[in-house]
């Protein structure tokens, strides 16, 4: 009888462990729309998630959702705001109208290189100047591509005019709103989708950087680079409120310590590193425009568009938010 009670004990001891270590693992979900393949989710979220679970000593597991698997592109962060996802990172021009200041940083000439961007974006949240965009989630970090380009499946552009008429995919409304000036006739969709459109002759080109065109596998499709640098992408990786709110101090502390400009530089190096890949693998022919705010033919567009997009934010201060993005450049040189 007594052999019975002791092997019940034993049994229920072993319950209680086995109850105690799941109830001390948490499970972030993490969505995002890039492959699984790319070193996007390979170098940057699934090092993060590594590093989390391995700083918290397991209590922290992070389970991936890449390729829109969770939430779409377009609704990722309000899946995180609203707790479809734990965790997202995601465009913000994905969503129109909703991020306006962080946008001023896809401007032309902002950013050389994605690990500039980055740190001018995380760097203007740290000074409070785009706080207010993001009250409705935990910001973990920001980070960007590098310079956007442009690229058709056969017409060589060489100057504005060369765009008059060509269907190019945009990934934002500011880059929409530059390519209109362009003379080009900007389409929306996010990046996962440009593949088929232009297969099916929907697109007669896309803007993306290097990486984008690797990423999504777009330089088997085009034969025509025009190596323009007018504008970058920035992007949010950030975390639902609640989610955040009901970890213990200990693992908080983890997260705020895989947040912040560290691991901007790192999604930097990642974009800048696939950048030269990408522009490797090209085929074709690339026509190189190095300082097109300068340049007769393509100057004029792309100011007038710097002046609308800053007027249109005037009563949101954008015109400050630009100016100290300006002034971010020597700080965050590449």
């Amino acid at each position: 009888m007594n052999h019975k009670l002791l092997t019940k004990a034993a049994l229920a001891a072993a319950l209680s462990l086995t109850t105690a270590y799941a109830s001390a693992t948490t499970t972030l979900r993490f969505s995002h729309f890039w492959p699984a393949t790319s070193a996007i989710h390979k170098e940057v979220f699934q090092a993060w998630a590594d590093d989390v679970e391995k700083a918290s000593n397991g209590e922290l597991k992070v389970q991936l959702f890449p390729s829109q698997t969770l939430t779409k592109a377009d609704a990722a962060y309000q899946g995180a705001v609203n707790g479809i996802s734990d965790i997202a990172a995601t465009a913000q021009g994905y969503t129109a109208g909703r991020f306006p200041l962080t946008q001023v940083v896809e401007l032309p000439g902002v950013s050389l290189s994605a690990t500039q961007g980055g740190c001018i974006t995380q760097s203007l949240y740290d000074k409070g100047m785009l706080a207010d965009e993001y009250k409705d989630s935990h910001v973990l970090f920001m980070f960007s591509t590098g310079p956007g380009y442009i690229h058709t499946t056969d017409k060589e552009v060489k100057v504005p005019d060369d765009l008059k008429g060509l269907r190019i995919r945009r990934p934002s409304a500011v880059v929409g709103k530059i390519l209109t000036e362009l003379g080009a006739q900007p389409i929306g969709m996010p990046a996962p989708e440009i593949y088929s459109s232009m297969q099916r002759g929907l697109l007669d080109g896309v803007s993306l950087p290097w990486e984008g065109m690797k990423t999504f596998r777009l330089n088997e499709l085009s034969n025509q680079h025009t190596q323009v640098p007018f504008y970058s992408l920035v992007f949010v990786a950030t975390m639902n409120k609640k989610t955040y709110d009901r970890l213990p101090d200990n693992l908080k502390k983890v997260i705020d310590e895989h947040s912040g400009l560290a691991w901007s530089k790192k999604a930097g190096e990642v974009f800048d590193a696939e950048d030269k890949a990408g522009r490797a693998e090209a085929k074709g022919n690339i026509v190189e425009i190095n300082d097109p705010l300068n340049d007769p033919s393509w100057g004029g567009p792309l100011n007038a568009a710097i002046k609308d997009y800053l007027g249109d934010l005037k009563a949101k201060n954008g015109q400050a938010v630009y100016d100290e993005a300006l002034a971010l450049r020597s700080q965050c040189a590449m």
